[in-house]
């Protein structure tokens, strides 16, 4: 277990940003380590998860969380070890995962936060397949996409962190799955390694001519995690029946303009597809059905999960998130703020 330190970094959100964040939507603040309450324990946070997500939560709009307020802690998701407690469910030395924020030391009444069993998988690994990508793939793949065997599911991000889980639990139930991608490298990976039936290079095909190759009869499921063209892209391409799953549209966080949405939403009328959005939030009390599958994938080679830990600290924030954005990313990314 780590030691305890004195000094608690964090970051604060220092103002709103216009595009992609940079250096002034930060501050690196130091205060001094809480100390636990009644009924409170004291987290000391090892690795933080970094989500597109992230980028709604900066803006001052209506969504389905509140936005982060300028002058507070980053809201995070992270996992590390309990160092003091006075909960009678969370004892010193136990890894836990939570909305701790973004900073070194997290105070919690241990609402929305799970035990984790580091004998099933290691620490960053809840953050990825074991936590809110792999919730969000699951429950976003069967409970909104009705996926089942024999049908094809089209997954855009495919080398991200949902994306990624999104492929393989689909190949598991007997789909043929195409992934898009950006790279050739990230192409390989989620057919050589995760096994996909079909990657797509977004930045070398014309992703429309290659759905066309490679679900010559159309589309039964599409996992969206970018949105814009390859979303139309897709809507192109439905097979009568089909579901649309929208999970995110990462290719217009960082809009200064308005993004303009579907072209060929016609496609649901004709081909009688539903489209639906969703938020993992949503199926809090089903956590663990999704990851007892995942965690059985897991232990049986079934599933690959792969995490990108970053280096740096607390202060590598900014930078790190801004990976996501580039394309930068394989997997899970997350950042190691351990001493």
């Amino acid at each position: 277990m780590p030691e305890v330190a004195t000094i608690n970094r964090q970051v604060r959100l220092a103002e709103r940003p216009v595009g992609l964040p940079g250096p002034a939507t930060w501050d690196v603040v130091e205060s001094e380590v809480p100390e636990p309450r009644d009924g409170q324990f004291v987290v000391r946070t090892a690795f933080i998860s970094l989500d597109p997500a992230m980028r709604g939560w900066l803006n001052d709009v209506r969504s389905y969380v509140p936005p982060v307020e300028v002058g507070a802690v980053m809201r995070a998701h992270a996992v590390g070890h309990v160092v003091a407690s006075q909960h009678p469910d969370f004892t010193v030395g136990e890894p836990v995962a939570g909305m701790f924020g973004v900073r070194e030391y997290a105070v919690s009444d241990g609402r929305g936060v799970v035990h984790v069993d580091e004998d099933v998988a290691p620490l960053p690994t809840w953050l990825g397949a074991l936590g809110m990508p792999g919730m969000t793939a699951y429950f976003g793949l069967f409970d909104v996409g009705r996926a089942k065997q024999g049908d094809v599911v089209v997954v855009s991000g495919a080398a991200g962190a949902v994306g990624s889980v999104v492929g393989q639990l689909a190949k598991h139930a007997g789909c043929t799955v195409i992934g898009i991608a950006g790279g050739a490298e990230k192409c390989a990976w989620v057919t050589d390694e995760l096994g996909f039936d079909a990657a797509i290079d977004y930045k070398a095909e014309r992703v429309g001519r290659a759905l066309r190759e490679h679900a010559p009869d159309g589309i039964d499921v599409y996992f969206d995690n970018v949105g814009g063209e390859i979303l139309d892209d897709a809507l192109a391409r439905l097979r009568l029946g089909a579901r649309v799953v929208i999970c995110g549209a990462i290719s217009g966080y960082n809009a200064t303009e308005p993004v303009p949405g579907p072209a060929r939403y016609l496609s649901l009328l004709v081909n009688r597809a539903s489209m639906a959005g969703f938020i993992v939030f949503d199926y809090e009390d089903r956590y663990g059905e999704a990851a007892a599958a995942i965690s059985e994938m897991l232990r049986d080679g079934a599933l690959v999960a792969r995490e990108q830990v970053t280096p740096g600290g607390i202060a590598a924030f900014g930078d790190t998130l801004n990976l996501l954005f580039a394309g930068a990313n394989t997997g899970k990314l997350v950042l190691d703020v351990r001493d």
